[in-house]
This record gives C-alpha cells, sequence and structure tokens, in this order.
C-alpha cells in the first residue's frame, strides 16, 4: 500500500505540489547531454517549459536491441501533459542510424509507445532497452526500424520515475506522452532529426491503445507535428469490456493493474478504502512486478477477492468519486473510436491521417469483440483504415509477427502514396 500513496503523492507533485530535487536544468538548444543515469529517471522541481522540451539526456547504449546496429542513442527526460492538464515529465529513449539517410527529404521518425511491461520502476522500457532488467517482449520492432533508416523514439510513458506508478491505461497520458516524444526527439542535442520530418506512431496492446489516443488527439494537441499515419495492434479500446473480460482469467493480472494505473491517475476515486488485507498486498505486489511476474502472480485472481465487500469490476465502476463521476464513467472517456471525424467534421477528435490496425489470429487476450468495434469506428468515421484481423499467432506472437506489414504500412506513408483503405 505504501507504493499507492506514493503514487498519489506522486500525481499531486505533478500538479504542483512541493517537489523533490531537480533532475537537472534543461540542456540548451545545441547544447551537449550531460545528465546522469539517475537523473534521468529522477522528477524535477519544476516544468517550466513546453511540451516535447528536453529535460534531461545522457548519451546510452541500448544492447537489448538486436542486430548490433550502428547507432547513436540517448535516454532522455521531457516535459509532457497529464490527464488533468498539469505539466509532467516523462523519461524515454531515441536512437538514430549511424547510416546516412538516403533520403528524399529527412529521415522519418517512428514514434514507439511498447505494450505491457508491468508497473515496477524497474520496468521502463528505456532501462530494460539497456540491459538493467530483462522481461520486455518487444525487442525487433525497434531493429526494424532502424534497420529500415528510420530513427526511433521511444516512451516509457507516464509515472515511471522515481517514486511514481506508472498511469497504465490512462489514454490521454499515453497520447500526450507519445505525441511529446517526438516533440522531444527534434529537440533533443545533437540528435540531428528534422522537426520537419515524417512521424508514424506506432504501438501494440498498451502502446496500441497509446497509438490511437496519440492519433485522436494529435489535431488538437500537436497539431504542428507531421504525421502520417499511425500502426496499432492488440488494441484494448474499451476499458469495461477488457476487464470484464480478463477478471478471473489467465491474464487478470492486466485489469487488476489498470484498476493501480487508473488510481495513479485519479488518486482521488475510491481505491484505498475499497481493500482487504489480501487486496493492499496484491497492490504491492502488482507496485513492484513486470510482465511475467503480473501474468503468472496473477493468473486467476479475481478483483472481488481482494475487496472489502467482494466488489465486482461493475460495481467498482458504478462508485462515484468527490464529484459524482463514477469510475464507469473515467473508462468510458477512455473508449476509443468515440467523438472521432475526419477533419472539418467537428467531431471532438479529428483525425486526418491513416492508421492500421491488427491483431492476431489466435488472440487470446484482448477481446476480439472491442478490436473489432474499435476498427468498425474508425470506418464509420471515414478514417482510411488498413485492417489486419489474421496476424500468424495470439496475442504476444502476433505482436513480432505484424512486423513486416506494418513496416511496409509505414514505407508507403513516407512515400505520401494514396493509403489502403479495407472499410
Amino acid at each position: 500500500m505504501r507504493r499507492v500513496l506514493a503514487a498519489a503523492a506522486a500525481l499531486a507533485i505533478l500538479c504542483g505540489a512541493e517537489t523533490p530535487a531537480l533532475a537537472g536544468a534543461p540542456p540548451r538548444a545545441g547544447a551537449p547531454c550531460s545528465a546522469t543515469d539517475e537523473e534521468i529517471y529522477a522528477p524535477p522541481a519544476q516544468l517550466p517549459g513546453r511540451p516535447g522540451d528536453v529535460l534531461a539526456c545522457t548519451p546510452a547504449q541500448f544492447p537489448k536491441i538486436p542486430g548490433e546496429i550502428p547507432m547513436r542513442a540517448w535516454k532522455v527526460q521531457y516535459q509532457s501533459t497529464g490527464v488533468r492538464g498539469a505539466p509532467v515529465a516523462v523519461s524515454g529513449m531515441v536512437a538514430v542510424p549511424e547510416a546516412a539517410w538516403p533520403g528524399p527529404g529527412p529521415r522519418p521518425v517512428v514514434a514507439f509507445n511498447p505494450g505491457t511491461v508491468g508497473l515496477g520502476p524497474q520496468c521502463a522500457y528505456s532501462k530494460q532497452m539497456s540491459g538493467a532488467y530483462d522481461d520486455a517482449y518487444e525487442l525487433d520492432q525497434l531493429a526494424a526500424a532502424l534497420q529500415a533508416g528510420y530513427a526511433v523514439v521511444a516512451t516509457d510513458g507516464v509515472g515511471y520515475l522515481d517514486g511514481q506508478q506508472h498511469t497504465y491505461m490512462v489514454g490521454h497520458n499515453a497520447g500526450h506522452a507519445l505525441l511529446d516524444s517526438l516533440r522531444a526527439a527534434s529537440r533533443l542535442p545533437g540528435s540531428g532529426i528534422d522537426p520537419a520530418a515524417p512521424a508514424a506512431l506506432w504501438g501494440y496492446s498498451e502502446g496500441g491503445q497509446a497509438a490511437l489516443w496519440a492519433t485522436q488527439l494529435a489535431a488538437s494537441y500537436a497539431p504542428e507535428l507531421p504525421l502520417v499515419g499511425t500502426a496499432a495492434g492488440g488494441v484494448p479500446g474499451d476499458l469495461r469490456m477488457v476487464g470484464n473480460e480478463l477478471n478471473g482469467s489467465r491474464f487478470a493480472g492486466f485489469a487488476a493493474a489498470a484498476l493501480v494505473g487508473f488510481h495513479a491517475g485519479y488518486p482521488e476515486m475510491p481505491f484505498d478504502e475499497l481493500l482487504n488485507d489480501d487486496g493492499r498486498e496484491a497492490v504491492a505486489r502488482l507496485g513492484a512486478s513486470c510482465l511475467v511476474d503480473t501474468i503468472f502472480g496473477f493468473s486467476g485472481e479475481r478483483v472481488e477477492d481482494y475487496t472489502l465487500d467482494g466488489l465486482t469490476i461493475d460495481e467498482i465502476y458504478a462508485l462515484p468519486g468527490p464529484d459524482g463521476t463514477t469510475w464507469g464513467q473515467l473508462a468510458d472517456r477512455h473508449r476509443l473510436g468515440d467523438g472521432i471525424g475526419t477533419p472539418g467534421s467537428g467531431a471532438r477528435y479529428e483525425i486526418a491521417i491513416p492508421v492500421m490496425q491488427y491483431r492476431g489470429a489466435d488472440e487470446q487476450i484482448i477481446p476480439v469483440l472491442t478490436e473489432e468495434r474499435t476498427r468498425d469506428a474508425y470506418c464509420r468515421a471515414g478514417v482510411p483504415t488498413r485492417w489486419k484481423p489474421d496476424v500468424d499467432g495470439d496475442h504476444l506472437i502476433a505482436a513480432k509477427a505484424a512486423i513486416p506489414d506494418v513496416l511496409a504500412f509505414f514505407a508507403d506513408r513516407f512515400a505520401a502514396k494514396p493509403p489502403a483503405d479495407d472499410c
């Protein structure tokens, strides 16, 4: 439970409360990166800049990226915007191939959001790619993009700095962090990334949700970014549906982690007071777990067994916070495909780029129905949508199996070819 309380304190910090020591002054334009590794993951004392500003950076090596690709690489901490509109600091990584880009135009950039790595601070994707921990299953994605000649930026997501809790599945946080990683990549001293370079968004599972939220938020939040397309796979589009399907299943840990992640994003909502002793112990374990422990440590568990009154997920959804907003209403605000439209439609989220959505033919974690409904919503809105529901393998295997299709989609987008539309 100490981790949950620390999460709430961290959110208060990010919303403007008194903060710990500065992680290092933001690097001046053109100045070298000289932060320590520890400073990359230390929350800054103040966030005086713009979304996408680099707050700290350091040259880094990422030996977990396969292929021994010659590259220049950095760890970064950059500014983003939280779900309440307050500035937040986020960690991540940038890599640029040593080989010259043959053109035409500037080297394209792929912004990548990893799938679930777990809530523990050691699970941060940039830490795993540098070899500090080994649990992530998405390694070949970065290698494929780099081998294609693209620069890559990968966000850790909100809540992996010291003393914080990852706001797992909070879509607005994820979308902002992914968009701001692109801004940070071009502002990173020495990266050579052109802010006018065409950029694509990519993510699978949790990362797929982040990629589509970034797509939906881009026109209003980051209209200057030269986005050309999004690839999103294994997307948990409807969190209500996903939570109910996963509860008590082999992958129940993901549902429990989402409750912890939402509590980190919305600390005013009822949570601590609902838990029994088993629930408090489960929250502490989840807060220290990466992917494997999240899956196998909570297989078959039910949320009802963690609450004082045996509350089901639907009963938790019905509980209101101080302003009357219920947990269910918050979950519904994160349903992908609601309120979307094309430019000029007047929709809440206007989408100006084509998307590719995909899933494994043997999907066993994310309900197929929510993946299909998200795709259908994009089609109804008139967004050009490449749809590939038959990628070889189950949820985890399909993440890698889809790489050639995703890279082909990106190559067409960077070449400004007319988008395929399977609607």
